[in-house]
C-alpha cells in the first residue's frame, strides 16, 4: 500500500521549511488541499478488511474503505455507504446502498461486492481473523470446518457450504441479511470494517482472492493505494477524487511504519512526522514542553489487560490467575509510568459503552499483596512468570514495573519478553507457542458491551487468544444478543461479566485515553474513540 517516497531528503527539508507555520500573530496560512500527511504506525498484521483485527491495519482500512454506517457523538449509528438499513423483527435486515460509489479501479459498488466479500470472510478455511463477526448470519456454521476425531485442523473435512444462506441479493443496490436469531444492535455491528465490500478485481475465482491483492488493495473509500505495501517501511494512499462522500482536505497520507514508538515520537519532535498516535510513556512528562498545545488528549474506548494462556497447566486454575491480579498495584503504575494519563481498570468493559459498571472485577482487582502471596502459594502458582509484549508499542516501562511488583509481592522470578512487532506476538499466540502471560489491548469496533464480551471471551471469539471457554458465559452473551432491546441485552451482558470476575481469564489493568501529538504542518487533528485519526478532518497548512 505504499511505495518509496519520491522526493529527496533535501526537497523534503525545503517543503518542511516552506510549510511550517510561524507564530507571528498574522493570519493563519490557508489549507493546502493537496498536502501530504505523515502518520506513524506499527506494521499491520493484515490489510484485507475481514482479516485485519488490530488497530494499525484498521487505520489504513479507514482510509481505503467507506463503512456502511458510522457513529455520531452519542454513539448511535448513521448511514454512510448505506442509504438505509431496516428491520421489523431484528432478524431480517434489508440494506439499500447509496448509488454513485465506485471502487478505486472504477468498478461500481454493488450488492454483490458485499455478498462476495462476506462469504469469503465467513468461510472457515480462509482463516479470516474477523470471521467471528459473521457468526450471527444464517448458514455460518455450515461454512466452518469440523474436526470430529480431534486430530487437528489438518484432518478437518471441507465445510458443508461455501456461501452464507442468510445473504440474498434483491437488486444491484439492495441485499438482505437473515440472522440466525434477532440481534437488536446489528446495525451498529455493520459499522465494523470487516463488513467492507471487495471489487470483482479482487477474485482469482469464485471465493478465492488473487495473489498479491492485499499488497495493492482496492477499496471504496476516500483514499486509494499509491504503489504497494512496503512492509516495515511505509504505506502510501492518495485522495480518490471520484469518491461521492465527504472529501478529504488533504492530498494523501504516508503511513510511516516504525519498529519502536520512541522513534515515531522522535521524528515528530524533529519535524519528520506529522502525527504520533500514542505518545510513549517515557515521554509523557516531557511532551507538553516538547509540543506545547500540539500535545493532545481525547476519549478512547481502549482496555489494556494481561491475558493468560488458560490452556497451559500453570495458568489453568482461577485461583492462580486471581492471585496474580491481586499482586498488581494498578494505581501506582498509572501514577508513576503513565503520569495519570490513563485510569486503573477494575472491570472488563470500557466505561465508553452503555451498561458498563465500575469495579465489577471485585476482590480480584483489589491490591492486597499479603493475601495474593498466600493464595498464590496455596494454589501452587509457578515459580517463574513471563510477560510477553510487542516491542513496537512502547510497553517496556510498564511491563517491567508490573514484573517488579510480581517479583516483590509473590516471591517469584518475573521477566518481560519483547517480540519485535505486534504481528509477531499475535502469530505466536495463535500458534500456541509458549509466551507466558501476554499483553493485549482492545478498542471497540462498535459501541456495545457485546463487542467486548463476545470477541474477547466467548468460545471461539475472534480475539480470544487465550483459549477461555465457559458455556454459561456463552449462553448469557447469546441471550443478550437475542434480547429485544438494548436495556434487556445489557442485563444479560452484566450477568456474563460477573462470570469473568469469578474466573479471571484476563487481568484488567487500565482504561485509556488518546495521548497524541502533531506537527506544526497540520491542524484539525482528531483521534476518535476507536483510536483512529479522522482523515476527513485533518488539514495541511499552505
Amino acid at each position: 500500500m505504499r511505495r518509496r517516497v519520491t522526493w529527496s531528503a533535501m526537497a523534503l527539508a525545503v517543503v518542511l521549511a516552506v510549510t511550517a507555520c510561524s507564530d507571528d500573530g498574522g493570519e493563519p496560512s490557508p489549507a493546502d488541499g493537496n498536502g501530504i500527511v505523515r502518520i506513524g504506525l506499527v506494521e499491520p498484521q493484515h490489510l484485507i478488511p475481514s482479516n485485519a483485527t488490530e488497530s494499525a491495519g484498521a487505520q489504513v482500512i479507514a482510509a481505503l474503505f467507506t463503512p456502511l454506517v458510522d457513529f455520531d457523538g452519542e454513539k448511535k449509528p448513521f448511514e454512510v455507504a448505506a442509504e438505509s438499513i431496516e428491520s421489523s423483527d431484528n432478524k431480517l435486515w434489508t440494506v439499500k446502498l447509496k448509488g454513485g460509489y465506485t471502487f478505486h479501479n472504477g468498478e461500481p459498488v454493488t450488492a454483490d461486492s458485499y455478498i462476495n466479500a462476506w462469504n469469503h470472510a465467513a468461510y472457515g478455511p480462509n482463516g479470516n481473523g474477523g470471521a467471528y463477526f459473521f457468526g450471527q448470519i444464517d448458514g455460518y456454521d455450515d461454512l466452518q470446518s469440523t474436526d470430529p476425531d480431534g486430530d487437528g485442523p489438518q484432518k478437518a473435512p471441507e465445510p458443508k457450504a461455501k456461501k452464507l444462506t442468510g445473504l440474498q441479493k434483491v437488486d444491484e443496490l439492495t441485499f438482505t441479511i437473515t440472522l440466525s436469531g434477532p440481534f437488536a444492535e446489528f446495525e451498529s455491528v455493520l459499522g465494523y470494517h470487516v463488513f467492507s465490500p471487495l471489487p470483482a478485481a479482487a477474485w482469482a475465482s469464485d471465493g478465492v482472492l488473487k495473489d498479491g491483492f492485499e499488497e495493492a488493495l482496492i477499496g471504496n473509500g476516500p483514499f486509494k493505494m499509491k504503489g504497494t505495501w512496503q512492509h516495515d517501511s511505509r504505506i502510501e494512499v492518495e485522495r480518490y477524487d471520484a469518491h461521492p462522500g465527504t472529501k478529504p482536505k488533504i492530498g494523501g497520507v504516508v503511513f510511516q511504519i516504525y519498529q519502536a514508538l520512541t522513534a515515531d515520537y522522535a521524528d515528530l519532535v524533529a519535524g519528520n512526522n506529522d502525527v504520533t498516535k500514542t505518545i510513549p510513556t517515557e515521554h509523557l512528562a516531557s511532551a507538553p514542553g516538547d509540543l506545547g498545545d500540539r500535545f493532545k488528549k481525547s476519549p478512547l474506548s481502549s482496555f489494556q489487560f494481561l491475558a493468560f494462556p488458560t490452556f497451559q497447566q500453570e495458568f489453568a486454575k482461577p485461583e492462580v490467575r486471581k492471585a496474580i491480579s491481586m499482586a498488581i498495584d494498578r494505581d501506582e503504575i498509572v501514577k508513576t509510568i503513565f503520569k495519570d494519563s490513563q485510569t486503573s481498570a477494575r472491570a472488563f468493559v470500557s466505561p465508553a459503552v452503555a451498561g458498563a459498571r465500575p469495579d465489577t472485577c471485585g476482590e480480584a482487582c483489589v491490591f492486597d499483596p499479603a493475601k495474593a502471596k498466600a493464595a498464590y502459594q496455596a494454589a501452587g502458582g509457578p515459580n517463574r512468570l513471563q510477560i510477553s509484549y510487542n516491542g513496537d508499542g512502547g510497553h517496556r516501562d510498564w511491563i517491567d514495573a508490573t514484573c517488579n511488583q510480581l517479583t516483590n509481592n509473590l516471591g517469584v522470578e518475573c521477566v518481560g519478553t519483547a517480540e519485535t512487532r505486534f504481528a509477531d506476538l499475535l502469530t505466536k499466540v495463535e500458534e500456541k507457542t509458549p509466551v507466558g502471560m501476554f499483553r493485549l489491548g482492545w478498542s471497540m469496533d462498535y459501541p456495545s458491551m457485546q463487542n467486548y464480551l463476545g470477541p474477547l471471551y466467548s468460545t471461539g471469539g475472534s480475539s480470544n487468544y487465550y483459549g477461555y471457554s465457559n458455556p454459561e458465559f456463552d449462553r448469557l452473551v447469546e441471550e443478550g444478543v437475542a434480547a429485544p432491546n438494548q436495556d434487556e441485552a445489557i442485563k444479560k451482558y452484566q450477568q456474563a461479566e460477573e462470570i469473568l470476575a469469578r474466573e479471571i481469564p484476563v487481568i484488567p489493568l487500565r482504561f485509556g485515553q488518546n495521548n497524541f501529538g502533531h506537527s506544526t504542518r497540520v491542524g484539525n487533528v482528531e483521534l476518535d474513540l476507536f483510536g483512529q485519526v479522522d482523515l476527513l478532518k485533518i488539514e495541511v497548512s499552505g
